[in-house]
């Protein structure tokens, strides 16, 4: 759509048409809030960015009646889930470690029906597009009135500068790292604009017969004179070649299209024939930031516009699309007159204290990375670097450092933990504690323990419903509680309950599913969160319940 069939009015107007503000407005419409969706750019991503698309996501994209057959046909192969050290694309390992559990597929889908994989941006863009209703391309954000009631938002065509006037309850800022929306509002980042600087040189080429039986996601090169990290998107046609450079006193217009090809191929080592068709080259700042604020009266930040992690991890889109899932019910919830507008504030609350956990482990693995470089006795001096380079991997006290280094890295490239065993608090605002005390994982980043720990997400188990095998988490539909339990007692007061004004359904499961036991009970929040649990009967079941939805919706009703 363009600009001249932009509406008058909308009741969530969503800037930027990424990765983010599409699933936000996927999950808004699946939840019967109109919405339309601005966006700068005609077409979707071109350069592969973002690559890592985790189990959560996949689950939230899943809840959102995303056509999964497509997106798994879009997915790499987990066979090529690996990270490399290599002297160079064809020359000599000197460590591996497996890519975020893709070696174990099989066993992952114990704990999510979406295990982790690599899906790239410019792939996963085109799919979400067509999920939208009202995207509006070649038109961007310059400018807003806000009131008590609305916000009216200025759109300009892309195309040839003529603007339209947009009103709308709410205004969600999905639009990046440079968000203007944020600036607007005045919300400063908190934490380092700019810890490395990067090139990213962009080529289509299929490179699997020189890679032979070293597949992988990611490749780092260890010799001192190629440097950098080759990233996999695809094996067999899409690459990315990441090196550092220096704004400071480097211009971007020194890295010509010979000059960077001749920077991927230095990497390459071997077959100098291959061809290679050069994309995109494409600066950016590796920062560690958190918005101030993730919110100013009726307009919200989410994705990137929020928070700004280094890329060693992957969790920076996908905690924007735990952002998007936890804010697009509450706003529905809102919007349909089942929640009052305090409940709003709790996304932020909820959100911010994950992002922070997320980006101080993001700033964590980029600063272990430097072990291996110290292991290979990286100096400003090139020729020592060289000399040391030589040392390191011809002697076995050498290369037996540098493995060691590159072992060390593996809770980089394995945080199942952090992606699915977040667990929002009482602070927060929207979890009833139970005064039972969380159950500890021996490694939180790493190791996910299943649990029904109020705030936690619901765990997945596989179960049978009209002959057809799902998962517990498709019990839990996108714009309703659910009450999980298998006493009849409860679910009765759950029937009584439901005809009350907050939409609740009412689900048997076994007794043995997560400990719940024969007359316990879990009301689980739209997204898929335990917001309160019981492990015994109640005398006064139907007014426990009232009162656990109220606390749960900022509600007094």
């Amino acid at each position: 759509m363009h600009l001249d069939q932009l509406p008058e009015a909308t009741t969530v107007l969503i800037v930027g048409g990424g990765p983010i503000g599409l699933l936000t407005s996927v999950l808004l419409s699946a939840q019967g809030v109109d919405n339309v969706v601005v966006e700068r750019r005609d077409e979707p991503q071109a350069a592969p960015a973002a690559h890592v698309v985790n189990a959560r996501t996949f689950e939230i994209m899943r809840a959102a009646g995303i056509d999964m057959d497509r997106v798994w046909a879009a997915c790499r192969p987990p066979a090529d889930g690996w990270v490399r050290w290599m002297t160079s694309l064809t020359g000599d390992e000197l460590g591996c470690v497996p890519f975020e559990g893709q070696h174990r597929v099989d066993e992952l889908l114990d704990v999510t029906p979406t295990p982790l994989r690599n899906l790239s941006q410019h792939r996963l863009e085109p799919i979400l597009r067509d999920h939208v209703t009202a995207l509006f391309t070649e038109c961007e954000r310059v400018d807003g009135v806000k009131d008590a009631e609305s916000v009216t938002s200025t759109i300009r065509s892309a195309v040839d500068g003529t603007t339209r006037s947009i009103r709308s309850e709410y205004v969600i800022a999905a639009d990046g790292a440079g968000s203007r929306v944020r600036k607007w509002l005045g919300i400063e980042m908190e934490g380092p604009q700019r810890l490395q600087a990067f090139i990213a040189i962009h080529v289509e080429a299929d490179l699997r017969h020189l890679v032979g039986d070293h597949p992988a996601t990611l490749y780092w090169m260890i010799d001192p004179d190629i440097g950098g990290t080759y990233v996999a998107h695809d094996i067999d046609g899409t690459w990315v070649y990441m090196t550092d450079w220096n704004p400071d006193v480097e211009q971007l217009a020194d890295y010509t299209d010979e000059r960077c090809l001749e920077l991927f191929r230095r990497g390459i080592g071997a077959d100098p024939g291959v061809t290679l068709a050069l994309r995109s080259i494409t600066p950016w700042n590796m920062s560690c930031q958190i918005a101030a604020s993730y919110s100013s009266g009726r307009v919200f930040l989410v994705g990137d516009a929020a928070h700004r992690f280094p890329p060693t991890g992957g969790l920076g889109l996908n905690t924007g699309a735990v952002d998007a899932q936890n804010l697009a019910w509450k706003l529905a919830a809102v919007h349909h007159g089942w929640a009052p507008a305090s409940l709003l504030d709790t996304y932020g609350s909820e959100r911010r204290p994950v992002a922070e956990t997320n980006a101080s482990k993001s700033l964590e693995n980029a600063m272990q990375l430097f072990e291996v470089v110290t292991a290979l006795g990286a100096d400003p001096d090139a020729d020592v670097s060289r000399a040391n380079y030589r040392t390191a991997i011809t002697t076995p006290e050498g290369r037996a450092a540098v493995q060691a280094a590159t072992a060390n890295q593996s809770e980089h490239f394995d945080l199942l933990g952090l992606q699915l065993g977040f667990v929002y608090t009482p602070a927060g605002g929207l979890v009833v504690d139970d005064g039972t005390p969380l159950p500890e994982a021996a490694n939180p980043i790493r190791d996910y323990v299943p649990t029904t720990h109020p705030g936690a997400r619901l765990p997945h188990a596989w179960i049978e419903r009209d002959g057809e095998r799902i998962s517990t988490l498709d019990l839990v539909p996108l714009d309703r509680f659910v009450l999980l339990t298998s006493s009849p007692e409860w679910a009765a007061a759950g029937h009584a309950v439901a005809e009350g004004a907050v939409p609740l359904d009412v689900a048997l499961v076994d007794p043995g599913f997560a400990d719940l036991g024969p007359d316990g009970a879990l009301l689980v929040r739209p997204d898929q969160h335990v917001g309160w649990r019981t492990a015994a009967l109640d005398d006064d079941a139907v007014g426990t319940l009232h009162t656990a939805l109220c606390a749960l919706t900022h509600s007094t009703r």
